[in-house]
This record gives structure tokens, sequence and C-alpha cells, in this order.
């Protein structure tokens, strides 16, 4: 798809007939160039910030698609989806340890260590609360969850569950905001 920038160039150079490198600095063409190299990093900036709001998203039900695949595809029962929760909560601890045990004593810990440490913390409670998940406890859902490719368009046509660690699950909206 091609860019505000590269369009605007495009017009100009028509218009001035193939010569875009000769602009006078105040001119309006000069000026609409510019407005437009900057609209294109802005939409860059906000692409990027919404692909690190998603990409929690994404990771979870890419793993809750691969756990599924383990078990031949077939629906889940809450004790089932409870282990994988537990899993996917778990699933930074050794990094964790390492980071813990490679810090020498006295020392504070590393960047990457609280971070590891707020993240296992925070699934910790969301857990608590309802983890949010994709339901995979009927067949034709989790042939729905089966089928993703991977892009975001096709997460809103999921159907949404929160599993307590009580056990209790109860229908959820897609989490469009992010997790966490």
């Amino acid at each position: 798809m091609p860019s505000s920038l590269q369009k605007t160039r495009k017009h100009i150079a028509r218009k001035r007939n193939g010569e875009v490198n000769a602009l006078h600095a105040k001119s309006r063409d000069s000026l609409r160039l510019h407005k437009a190299g900057v609209r294109d990093l802005r939409l860059e900036k906000l692409a990027a910030a919404r692909s690190k709001r998603e990409q929690p998203i994404i990771d979870r039900v890419t793993f809750f698609q691969a756990s599924l695949a383990e078990k031949d595809n077939q629906p889940l029962d809450v004790e089932t989806l409870q282990t994988f929760i537990q899993n996917f909560i778990h699933k930074y601890d050794e990094e964790y340890n390492i980071l813990k045990k490679a810090r020498r004593s006295g020392r504070p810990p590393s960047a990457r260590e609280d971070v590891l440490k707020i993240k296992i913390a925070a699934l910790e409670k969301e857990y608590q609360n309802g983890f949010v998940l994709p339901n995979v406890t009927s067949a034709e859902h989790a042939k729905n969850l089966e089928n993703w490719e991977g892009s975001w368009a096709y997460l809103t046509n999921l159907p949404w569950i929160k599993v307590s660690s009580a056990g209790q699950v109860r229908t959820a909206e897609f989490p469009s905001k992010g997790i966490n």
C-alpha cells in the first residue's frame, strides 16, 4: 500500500514534469511533502503501538491453539483448561529463576527480572478473577480456534470465556483493549 508521502511525491513530480528535487524550502509543494512525511511517521507510530498492545492477546491465543492441537483439537473440559492456564501463567518461571540465580547477592534485580515478576503476578491475579481465553469447550468453538490463521480480524469472531481459579466459567467479550 503506497504511503501518502509516495502519493504526494508522485503527484508533484507529475505536475513539475518529473523534477521533485528542485523545490523552494517554503513552497507549497515542499510543505505538502513535509506534511505527508509527518503523517506517515505518525501512522507508523500508531501502528507500532497498536501491535504492541495486541501482541499479548495473539500470544495467548497462539498458546491455546497449540495446546488444543496437542489434544487433537477436541473440546476441552474445565480441568484441562485450568491445567493449560497454569502452564501459560508459569511459562516464564524458568527464565525468572535463571535470572534470579545469575544475580549476585546484594544486587538489585535486573529490569527483565522485574518485568517477568510483574507479568507472572498479573497473570495469577487475572486467573483469580477470571482468565480470558477463547472458548474451546465445544466442538464448534474448538474448530473455529483450529482454523485461526493468526489474523487480528478473525479473533473478533471467536467466542471468549473467563475461567477463574475456582472453576467458574462465564462468557466474556473480546478483549479489544488488551490484556493486563
